[in-house]
């Protein structure tokens, strides 16, 4: 089940990734939709980040320097219900445990700038302006 929300309450995104290349692609697709790219690269990082900004969406890298992203989405889930995330991993055989886990969506590396959008668009009702 995905989680609606609403981007008038906050217009950032959290990206937990420590490819570069990557970061950089989507803080491109997120520009394009209006979104603010706040980026950590590790997952101590991203528990800083959530202790003092609650962004409208994450999007999780699986395998990162301290651990598997995959692993991070049930504390997310506990201490954040609300923040929806997105799952993006060259590992597609992760995909099951990571919406075990809590993920709203799944998204398999490499993905098209289309799938980036619709999985974005599909988090937010219609009504608000992405």
């Amino acid at each position: 089940m995905q989680t609606m929300i609403s981007l008038r309450k906050t217009k950032k995104a959290l990206v937990v990734e420590d490819e570069g290349e990557m970061g950089l692609l989507l803080n491109i697709f997120l520009e394009e939709r209006e979104l603010e790219l706040d980026y950590v690269r590790d997952i101590v990082s991203a528990q800083e980040y959530l202790q003092k900004e609650q962004p409208a969406v994450i999007i999780l890298d699986n395998k990162l320097p301290d651990g598997f992203g995959v692993d991070f989405i049930s504390y997310i889930k506990r201490m954040y219900p609300g923040i929806p995330i997105i799952m993006i991993s060259a590992y597609s055989m992760i995909r099951d445990v990571a919406f075990e886990n809590g993920a709203d969506i799944f998204l398999e590396k490499p993905f098209t700038k289309k799938e980036f959008d619709l999985a974005i668009a599909s988090l937010f009702h219609p009504h608000d302006e992405v």
